[in-house]
């Protein structure tokens, strides 16, 4: 099943599998950007806040006698110690280093951490403000801090805010999570959908396969549904081979009854000649007469056989059939007292027509009847849903193994006193074949001999 799904890759897993992945990229892409986006947004408003706390420190810091004094801020979390929120004055020295002269009562005996090039950065651009990621002066916490640089009274100063960001990842983490359990769902949703649409779309295709399921298995003789415009071509071109197979299967058997009729009636004008004018020469022709009808009622069987299980399927009801032949088998054989115990379930129907089922039912059940010393049992069973087997068991001698091949054999007779042409089992051979199925000599639990024919079922 897997190498077969490999060979022959489905049209709807395809079309599925090519939209969920362009909508799992379109989902990931778009939490993705949405996680940044709300993540730029909080640190956003992190870094206004931070720009006014270095304005207010800024418009009210003063230098008397080059001594920096910073002004009596009113920010309460700035007043408590390791709160969060901090603020710090440094002068800017001439080697680059940051020398803290003022700072807010929640460092309390701490500096802020800086990075290594900020005072760089702060002099690439002194009117443009520097944010910058650091770890907390206690717990270690991370920090998002703003700073600026200034020159007041030729000192130059640097302003710093920092503010504790663990709430803001928290926010963060609690957005991605919850956007990611939403996305799921969404993306859930999208699957259900694409596969119904998928399903939906490609309907008249799965609708145009049972059809053409049914014409072939018999059940119908065309394609009759109404389908869209881009599969209606398609039903009409096999509604047209469908068409043009039966003209050629009723041509066929045209030919076939036009060459058994122009050969069978010369066949018997010729036997009733030599009939009529007993000698040497009219046992030969007599001999060679009844090979040459055996013979062309051999290949035309096929050949009408062969016709039928090309075209469409004729069903048979394999039950009624049997018993049937059961009735006049049983009246056939009455002097010798023959019983056939048969079983068939009515759902069981055979593919094919009428008359061949006969001619293999009726060929096997009667050699067996022929044979069996009183009792004939024949068993009707279906083996898949394409296939049934006919099972025929008598408790006749029997038959050796090395010798079942043989009976087969086109006018074999293992016993020439018996009644018969030596036909029967080839004929059930060879229509068994012809339809694709074939016929199995083995011994029967009775004693006697089983014949067992593979046979296409139809749907009830």
């Amino acid at each position: 099943m897997k190498l077969d799904a490999l060979r022959h890759p489905s049209l709807a897993r395809r079309l599925v599998l090519l939209a969920v992945g362009w909508s799992f990229a379109a989902l990931v892409v778009s939490a993705v950007v949405l996680a940044l986006l709300f993540q730029q947004a909080a640190i956003r408003r992190v870094d206004q806040t931070l720009s006014e706390s270095i304005d207010n420190l800024l418009s009210g810091t003063t230098v008397v006698e080059g001594q920096v004094f910073a002004p009596p801020l009113t920010d309460e979390r700035a007043s408590r110690a390791f709160s969060g929120r901090y603020w710090q004055l440094a002068r800017l020295t001439p080697d680059g280093r940051l020398q803290p002269v003022a700072r807010s009562y929640s460092l309390f005996d701490t500096v802020l951490n800086t990075p290594p090039d900020l005072a760089r950065r702060l002099k690439a651009d002194p009117s443009r403000p520097v944010a910058f990621d650091v770890r907390g002066p206690v717990r270690d916490e991370p920090l998002r801090g703003r700073a600026r640089y200034a020159e007041m009274q030729g000192i130059p100063i640097v302003f710093l805010a920092a503010e504790d960001r663990t709430a803001i990842d928290r926010d963060v983490r609690g957005f991605i999570v919850a956007t990611a359990a939403a996305f799921m769902l969404l993306g859930g949703g999208l699957i259900a959908a694409i596969v119904i649409q998928v399903r939906v779309g490609l309907r008249p295709l799965f609708d145009l396969r049972r059809e053409v399921s049914d014409v072939r298995r018999g059940k119908a003789e065309r394609l009759a549904r109404n389908y869209p415009s881009e599969v209606a071509p398609l039903a009409d071109e096999l509604n047209a081979l469908v068409a043009h197979n039966q003209e050629v299967v009723e041509r066929q058997r045209t030919h076939v009854g036009n060459l058994a009729h122009a050969l069978k009636t010369p066949i018997s004008v010729m036997l009733t000649e030599a009939g009529q004018r007993p000698g040497p020469l009219a046992e030969v022709v007599s001999r060679q007469a009844e090979v040459m009808r055996q013979q062309v009622d051999h290949h035309l069987r096929r050949a009408r056989a062969a016709a039928r299980t090309q075209g469409q399927g004729e069903r048979t009801s394999v039950d009624e059939v049997l018993d049937e032949l059961a009735r006049t088998l049983e009246r056939i054989f009455l002097d010798k007292g023959v019983e056939i115990d048969w079983d068939a379930p009515d759902d069981l129907i055979f593919l094919g027509e009428r008359q061949d089922l006969l001619e293999i039912a009726g060929n096997g059940m009667e050699n067996a009847a022929k044979w069996c010393t009183g009792r004939v049992r024949v068993r009707a069973e279906a083996v898949s849903p394409e296939r049934l087997r006919l099972v025929v068991d008598d408790d006749g001698p029997g038959l050796p193994p090395d010798r079942r091949e043989e009976v087969v054999r086109r006018g074999a007779r293992l016993d020439e006193n018996a009644p018969g042409s030596g036909l029967g089992l080839s004929i059930v051979d060879e229509l068994a074949r012809a339809y694709g199925g074939a016929l199995k000599l083995d011994d029967s639990p009775l004693g006697g001999l089983r014949l067992e024919i593979d046979l296409p079922r139809a749907e009830a």
